[in-house]
């Protein structure tokens, strides 16, 4: 009998110690994670306001996560053992986890299980991994249209990129990303059975030789059996979903800062954003100059008397200025820096270079310090196309080595993951289907193959939630739907030249490119004034209305000054944009309104720009063409 009584004791010690669940609600009480632990498996399920967001979902790495102890604080909780801590974070807008390692020692992480088990087969809008470099699976430019299926339909031999989003019950919208992603690899998303998804990460390379596009990439070409080598102490990235009542609600959502790493740079005061005149796009295609345009030395001081006289901070010097396997020899001998670097500080322009991500970390700390001591404001490094461990320890060193030297950086093949809260002097990243894709947009039927308008309106919602987005714009030759066709030197965009106005305001981009050449801006001033004007950070953020893939509404405040701008697909649209949620004083106010012309569905570069009053809570009717947009400069 008293052995019957102590088996029972145990087995109850048991039940209590691994079969528990622990749950842990946000500050309005809405979001609730549930946290079980057993001897055998950690798991997680997430509702909010009633709705079952995931169901159980395991957490592991190397089979480490066991016999879990699970204590709470507020709205977080800790679950625990004698080599791992898990830390669980319930936001009003976003339910969290992150482990991390409590050793000292060397750990060998073979694999990390992030599932994320949604309770219904729901639509989702999946960024699929494709372009692959050299063919090898995880080396890839982060670039993606989104296919639209349920979850059921997704492809199982497939990896999709984050942020990914799910539409679940009463309008809600879940997206599921990474943030603070430092010394690890980045994560994508695979099915994960009829109804979920789950982590796979891309395992450490050991070989690697010169690749892909142009020879400009290293391409892994053996990797370990594991994902990462981990030598102290390592907190390592948030696996997050965030969970939001309408579509909306995403425009403004500042979750990437909320779990990003703090600021590694102790003066900030010498980091200047701005918009830059950009060569690439537009071919260096200018007119009525007396000299040839081209990769040269006259070309570029053009460039510069027009920032100059259009009040842009920077011009870039792209792809060509230097050999593709050195920064410092054998170099254009048409492009002279020791004229134009002088010329630009006269002018007050800066001068950014771009170099491949290669190419840049061959003797980055020569070059980086002989680069600013001659007067260079930053680089554009590109072709990263990787996050596996070593490509994202290597960003990370690239973002100190030019801090250090007060370079500004511009990523391209790399998607943001928190490095920018660390390091502030990375403006922008691609990492986006951006207006580039337009020079080689083949038709399908009576129009392009890819709906970019549409995807236009989606990339504000998922794309832009982690950061920062160099998505070019700025078109100047604007087309409709059957009118548009790919053309690599004289490229065009999809939608109104309102649409592309509006992308100044609505995308998020504190180095914002002026894609086109400067002989159209010079020939369409009108409104190469209007986004002169527009600032590139702000003080404020207000989302005024949207639904992912069909339209935003977004407002933007810097100083006294309000700029608001709405987008569509290619579905004309009448709107009411409600100014009374700005907080506008009583009264009439100055409103500069660049928006769709009349005949805007017929020919896309018809627009229609007036100087007028509204009033603090004025309802604004609003006419988007297909393809269109409107933007608005408001005085306070």
């Amino acid at each position: 009998m008293k052995k019957t009584i102590i088996l029972a004791l145990v087995l109850l010690s048991s039940v209590l110690s691994w079969g528990a669940d622990t749950r842990v609600s946000s500050p309005d009480g809405r979001m609730v994670i549930t946290i079980h632990t057993d001897a055998n498996q950690l798991s997680w399920a997430v509702s909010h306001d009633g709705v079952v967001v995931l169901t159980p979902s395991a957490i592991d790495i190397n089979g480490a996560l066991k016999k879990m102890k699970c204590t709470t604080k507020g709205h977080t909780a800790l679950a625990q053992n004698s080599k791992f801590s898990v830390e669980f974070r319930a936001d009003n807008d976003a339910a969290a986890y992150r482990i991390a390692t409590k050793s000292n020692r060397q750990l060998t992480v073979v694999d990390e299980t992030a599932e994320f088990n949604f309770a219904g087969d729901y639509p989702a809008f999946v960024p699929y991994v494709n372009d692959n470099r050299s063919g090898e699976r995880w080396c890839f430019s982060f670039e993606s249209y989104y296919d639209e299926q349920r979850l059921s339909e997704m492809f199982a031999d497939s990896l999709a990129i984050n942020p990914l989003a799910i539409r679940l019950p009463k309008g809600k919208l879940a997206v599921v990303l990474d943030a603070s992603v430092v010394d690890y690899p980045g994560m994508f998303l695979v099915k994960n059975g009829q109804h979920g998804l789950k982590a796979a990460f891309a395992p450490r390379a050991i070989k690697e030789e010169i690749g892909g596009h142009a020879r400009l990439n290293l391409v892994p070409t053996q990797r370990a059996n594991d994902i990462a080598t981990i030598t102290s102490k390592t907190i390592m990235p948030w696996r997050i979903v965030t969970v939001v009542d309408n579509d909306a609600q995403l425009l403004s959502c500042d979750v990437a800062r909320r779990y990003g790493p703090t600021c590694r740079i102790a003066d900030t005061s010498w980091i200047k954003p701005g918009k830059v005149a950009w060569d690439w796009w537009n071919n260096t295609n200018l007119t009525s100059v007396d000299f040839r345009a081209g990769m040269n030395t006259d070309t570029y001081k053009y460039y510069i008397d027009f920032a100059q006289r259009n009040h842009l901070e920077y011009i870039i010097i792209d792809e060509g200025w230097s050999s593709d396997e050195s920064l410092t020899e054998k170099m254009n001998p048409e492009i002279d820096l020791g004229i134009l670097l002088p010329y630009a500080k006269e002018h007050g322009v800066g001068i950014i270079l771009w170099s491949s991500w290669r190419n840049c970390i061959k003797d980055m700390e020569r070059d980086f310090k002989h680069y600013a001591e001659m007067g260079v404001c930053g680089f554009k490094v590109d072709f990263f196309d990787r996050d596996d461990q070593a490509l994202m320890q290597s960003a990370w060193q690239i973002a100190d080595c030019a801090a250090r030297n007060h370079l500004l950086l511009d990523y391209h093949g790399y998607r943001p993951t928190g490095i920018q809260y660390a390091y502030p002097i990375i403006l922008n990243f691609e990492g986006v289907k951006g207006l580039e894709n337009s020079k080689w947009e083949p038709r399908s039927g009576d129009g392009p193959l890819h709906d970019q308008p549409r995807y236009d309106v989606s990339i504000p919602y998922l794309r832009m939630l982690v950061g920062p987005l160099d998505y070019t714009p700025g078109a100047m030759l604007n087309a409709t739907r059957d009118c548009f066709f790919g053309n690599n030197n004289h490229p065009m965009s999809q939608g109104t030249r309102a649409h592309q106005v509006a992308m100044y305001t609505t995308f998020d981009a504190p180095l914002q490119m002026l894609a086109d050449s400067p002989s159209k801006y010079m020939k369409e001033q009108e409104t190469t004034d209007f986004i002169a004007q527009i600032p590139t950070t702000w003080d404020e953020v207000v989302a005024l209305g949207g639904e992912l893939g069909e339209y935003t509404i977004l407002a933007r405040r810097k100083g006294a000054r309000w700029y608001v701008a709405a987008m569509t697909n290619w579905t004309a649209r009448d709107l009411t944009i409600d100014l009374g949620k700005l907080g506008l004083s009583s009264g009439s106010h100055r409103a500069e309104i660049f928006c769709d012309g009349m005949n805007a569905d017929r020919e896309a570069t018809d627009y229609k720009h007036i100087v007028t009053t509204v009033s603090a809570n004025e309802r604004l009717a609003v006419h988007l063409a297909p393809g269109g947009g409107w933007s608005a400069i408001i005085n306070q």
